[in-house]
């Protein structure tokens, strides 16, 4: 099936001079590009979104968003022109790539989509075009691969009948304050001219403000290292949270405490996952270890963060031996499996370290999450039931805070003399009855 235009109900839109200078084709249409393509689509008379996927197609063209990052209505009135036609690409005159850069079962980086996203755009270049990429990467993978591999199979010359740019994506999934057109921008390109060509581009669409890096490799190190300054800072809280539970202090209560400082950074514990903090370290690392730094904090912490599954598990099993109760028949629930709250990507998402962890210990937890798809849950020793289905539980981790369990009283779940586990601390304590025994990071 060959959806190209599902969307033409163009009254809705505000009336505006659409800019006819650039023909936009956007790779990738997930959390990064959909968002995107939608956003050029409104200044931008040709616009196409362009995925290998097609269910993904299909759904779009319904005006469903599985990401739940763009709502039907804002779909169905955008000029958008989706479609996984490769003939498609063939009129686009700028070209931004938004495919995922994940790591292998070794923590390396994996460039796969990468390269398959530039095969697929080569045989359409025409001179003239220009490529950005938005997918993060380690400083000089867009002009050291990205670029031979155009060149190669288009047969264009790199940085004169084509040109390259880099501008690192900061989609905050779930996000509905910190959007595309209100963050500031950072673009890079080949040269000046192309720099601020990519710059006029991205400065019609974005509000903030466009930051023009003095290099590709500049603003790719840059994009890298926002996530693992993250990284590193939590691998701190956590490490401090293993720290208190051994002092028998609450860790909430000390960042409250120490927050009143005003130079505090107030970084709290809890499971990383997802696409991008997790993840983003490692492509720093393997470029540090290619040009000969072995690197010692970003690791130390990937390893703790890393950790924090299974720590939370051991917890888990130490109270339930509290209790008295046989870890086979513990009636234990599990409340959300994304990898962040009101959000329905499963990516990487540590809640199944949780899970593994306890079913080392002949735990069989049952599993709920609100908006995750069930179909796209890996089958594991776990029960997936209906929240309203579990039976009152000897002990429920709240492994994932949706809004939905926070309208809710999730501890109403737990027997009394119970416990619960509320791995971010977002529970209010004086909510929880006292004959139930709370804990958190």
């Amino acid at each position: 099936m060959n959806v190209t235009t599902p969307f033409q109900l163009v009254d809705a839109l505000p009336v505006l001079p659409l800019r006819t200078d650039e023909t936009i084709a956007i790779v990738g249409l997930g959390y990064v590009g959909l968002p995107v393509a939608i956003g050029f689509a409104r200044h931008f008379a040709n616009v196409t979104g362009f995925d290998i996927n097609k269910s993904r197609i299909r759904e779009l063209a319904d005006g469903f968003d599985n990401t739940l990052e763009i709502g039907r209505a804002e779909i169905e009135t955008s000029r958008l022109d989706v479609t996984h036609a490769v003939t498609k690409l063939s009129n686009a005159s700028f070209f931004i790539v938004t495919v995922p850069t994940p790591i292998d079962k070794g923590n390396r980086p994996d460039l796969a989509p990468l390269r398959a996203a530039c095969e697929t755009i080569a045989p359409h270049l025409s001179k003239g075009a220009i490529v950005v990429f938005e997918s993060t990467v380690y400083p000089g993978v867009t002009e050291d691969i990205c670029g031979p591999i155009l060149a190669e199979i288009s047969g264009l010359r790199c940085g004169t009948d084509f040109k390259l740019g880099y501008s690192p994506e900061r989609i905050n999934p779930g996000d509905t304050e910190h959007r595309i057109e209100t963050i500031t921008k950072v673009v890079a390109a080949q040269d000046a001219e192309s720099l601020q060509r990519v710059a006029d581009v991205y400065g019609t669409l974005v509000h903030a403000g466009i930051h023009r890096a003095p290099s590709i490799r500049v603003a790719e190190a840059a994009k890298v290292i926002e996530n693992t300054q993250r990284d590193v800072n939590i691998a701190l809280m956590n490490e401090i949270a293993i720290i208190c539970d051994r002092l028998d202090v609450r860790t909430s209560d000390v960042i409250a405490a120490a927050s009143t400082k005003w130079n505090f950074l107030p970084f709290t514990p809890g499971l990383v996952g997802g696409h991008c903090i997790g993840v983003d370290p490692y492509y720093l690392t393997a470029k540090a270890e290619e040009v000969g730094y072995h690197s010692e904090v970003i690791l130390s912490g990937r390893r703790v963060n890393d950790g924090m599954g299974a720590f939370i598990a051991a917890k888990a099993i130490k109270m339930l031996a509290s209790l008295n109760v046989p870890l086979s028949r513990a009636k234990v629930g599990v409340l959300g499996l994304t990898f962040k709250e009101n959000v329905p990507d499963l990516r990487n998402s540590k809640t199944f370290d949780v899970l593994d962890a306890l079913s080392e210990f002949g735990v069989r937890p049952m599993v709920h999450d609100p908006i995750a798809n069930p179909t796209e849950i890996p089958e594991g020793a776990f029960d997936w039931v209906n929240i309203g289905d579990m039976p009152m539980l000897d002990l429920l981790v709240l492994a994932v805070p949706h809004d939905e369990y926070l309208a809710a009283n999730v501890f109403e779940r737990v027997r009394d003399g119970g416990v619960i586990i509320d791995i971010r601390s977002v529970l209010n304590r004086a909510d929880i009855p006292e004959t139930i025994t709370h804990w958190s990071l």
